[in-house]
């Protein structure tokens, strides 16, 4: 039986939200800025509808307000990922470092617009990945990421603990399955109600799913942003 790994933890800035209480007025028209605006978000919806089928894509706008996030184009420059190369952790073992290395090749194989460089040099990347013993909180991982105004992601960093909190150690194929979790994470994934998907809140597979794919396929055919 595969073990499963506790829930991780994604961290990204609070929606400002404004309440607006309608006296059934009635407003002047949109300008030409907020009418684009509107079209664009009614495009993107039929997009949805159209080719939202086998994917979760509907969860994470559930989750996130009627948001999208995700990066930008790089336009053929990857990201640079920087993999903490040691630890003096208890139960350290270099298979670590590898099955993380090869989540992140798992989701660049997909070819989105965004892809993934290795670097040796942590002054040098966009991207950092960093070990711990474990978290006070009942999660294996942990992904903060930043975005701006519109949504584009702008900085992402991931953290993962060699031992859940009760004190048992992942082993090397669990550390996998983690990383592949908190990577989709810092593409823009949210979690999934889909117990087979790698995204989902408690990890029980140690592979992407078909949805994973499709999801982040749309994802990144989409402009990020609200959708309503």
């Amino acid at each position: 039986m595969l073990a499963i790994l506790p829930v991780s933890a994604v961290v990204r800035p609070a929606t400002a939200r404004t309440s607006v209480a309608s006296g059934g007025l009635v407003g002047g028209e949109l300008s030409p800025k907020a009418a684009a605006a509107a079209r664009a978000r009614a495009a993107v919806r039929r997009q949805l509808a159209e080719r939202g089928q086998g994917t979760y894509i509907g969860d994470m706008l559930a989750e996130r307000d009627s948001a999208l996030a995700r990066w930008p184009d790089q336009h053929g420059r990857p990201l640079t990922v920087w993999i903490q190369p040691s630890a003096d952790i208890a139960g350290w073992d270099s298979e670590y470092v590898t099955g993380v290395r090869d989540a992140f090749l798992t989701w660049d194989a997909l070819r989105l617009p965004v892809r993934f460089a290795f670097t040796s040099d942590s002054a040098d990347a966009d991207v950092h990945v960093t070990f711990i013993d474990h978290f006070d909180e009942p999660i294996s991982g942990r992904t903060k990421w930043t975005r701006d105004d519109d949504w584009w992601i702008i900085d992402a960093n991931i953290s993962l603990a060699l031992h859940h909190r009760s004190g048992a150690a992942l082993d090397g194929e669990a550390m996998k399955a983690l990383a592949l979790h908190e990577v989709g994470h810092l593409l823009g994934l949210d979690h999934t109600d889909d117990p087979t998907s790698i995204m989902a809140p408690r990890v029980r597979v140690r592979s992407l799913s078909a949805a994973d794919r499709a999801t982040a396929r749309l994802l990144y055919t989409l402009p990020p942003g609200g959708v309503r």
